[in-house]
Formats: structure tokens, sequence, C-alpha cells
């Protein structure tokens, strides 16, 4: 036999072709993570026949992941929202106002002198004042004073005593002068010192009566330590 050919197979033998193999190696390959879903390659290479489902299942878990991103970010702004409400003071507790000061709804008014019971003792001499409370809780007026060291007060009622809000009390001051020397003849301004205690506070507030308070006032007190009654005390105290 003259020239050269293909060498046929011997026996027990075959010849394995290009599709054969491919086959034979497609059967044994085990896809690894090399195999995984590449969509930049995907995005260039567009004659792959499952590019398109590729690109959208890669498109859909992008959407999915900015989603739960965005209900987290939500649910972390609600549970921020519920704690401030919880934490910040509630409207009842802001809309109950304080009592107010006890000086800032009592008034004390001047009506005139007032005739001392008979019997009384010399140089003792009566007023009578009308107090009021206009609101808030009731006071209690606890102690009834004047400033001056040689003369005493007392009044009826006798303190303590309670006055509701909206009602007014008639109280009736006595002084007695004890000692004329030390009691000024002709104040220009005089005052009581009133003790009031209410829910709130308890406030020592001076009252101003007037000037018909102090003109009545210098007149008794001129009448009280007068030289005739100041001599007839002195008697009767030897």
């Amino acid at each position: 036999m003259s020239g050269t050919g293909p060498v046929e197979p011997g026996e027990g033998t075959h010849a394995w072709d290009t599709s054969d193999a491919d086959r034979t190696t497609a059967a044994t390959h085990t896809p690894g993570p090399a195999d995984a879903l590449d969509t930049d390659a995907l995005d260039t290479d567009a004659t792959t026949p499952a590019a398109p489902l590729l690109r959208r299942l890669a498109r859909h878990h992008a959407t999915h992941r900015r989603a739960a991103s965005a209900a987290l970010t939500a649910m972390l702004l609600l549970a921020g929202g519920g704690y401030l409400c919880a934490t910040r003071p509630h409207d009842t507790e802001r809309a109950t106002p304080a009592p107010p000061f006890p000086s800032q709804v009592v008034d004390v008014t001047y009506l005139g002198q007032v005739a001392v019971p008979p019997g009384t003792r010399p140089r003792t001499f009566a007023f009578e004042v009308l107090l009021g409370v206009d609101s808030g809780p009731p006071v209690t007026v606890t102690r009834v004073a004047q400033p001056y060291a040689g003369l005493s007060l007392t009044s009826a009622p006798r303190a303590p005593f309670r006055t509701k809000a909206g009602s007014v009390r008639k109280v009736v001051i006595t002084m007695h002068a004890t000692e004329c020397e030390k009691i000024p003849r002709d104040a220009g301004l005089p005052f009581i010192d009133v003790t009031l205690r209410n829910a709130r506070a308890i406030q020592v507030h001076s009252y101003i009566l007037g000037t018909h308070y102090a003109h009545d006032l210098s007149e008794a007190l001129q009448v009280a330590c007068s030289n005739d009654s100041g001599h007839h005390q002195n008697a009767r105290d030897a």
C-alpha cells in the first residue's frame, strides 16, 4: 500500500470525537464558586441565552435588599418616636397648675374704728378690717401683728382662722398701748403683718391700710397716751 492516511483504530479501540469529549467533561464537572452568577459578565455577554433571566433575578435581589433596608430604618424611627412619647411629660401633668401663693389672693381692707366693750382696760382701742380670699385653696391666717414695740394686738376671731375662696370675713383688731414712749404718735403709713398659709406656701405679708387707718390710729394713740390717761394708768399700776 502506497501513501499515508489516517491511522485506523486497532482491535478493541475506538476513536473519541470532540462531541463525546465535551459530553464526558460536562458529565463529570461539579459547579463551584467560580460558576456563581456574574452580573457584570452577563451585562457584556448578551449572547448567553440565560442572561436576561439572570439579570432580572439580580435586579430583583437588589430591589428586595433596598426595600428591607428602608423597612428597617422605618422601624427604628418608629421605635425612637415611641420612646420619646413614653418619656416626655403627659398632657395631664402639664395641665395642672400649681395653686397661687396666699398673698396673691388675699385682700385686707380697712373698715374703721369700733368701740371696745365696757370694762376693757384703759389705753385700749379697736379697728375693724375685712379679709377676703379671691381664689385658690382655703387660706388660714395663723398670726396678726403690728410693728410697734410698745403696742400689743389681738384679733377676733383669734388666729388661726380659715377663710375659703370667694368669701370674706370681718376681723376686729384690738390694740393696747403698753409703753407709750415707744410708740410713734403720727405714723405716716402704718401697716399690719399677717401670716398666711395655704396648700402652696406660708407667707408673712404686710398690708398698708391707707390714710384713713393712719389717721384713726394716730388719734387713738393720742387719746390713749395723753397725760391724763398716762397719770391715771401710773396711779393704778402703783
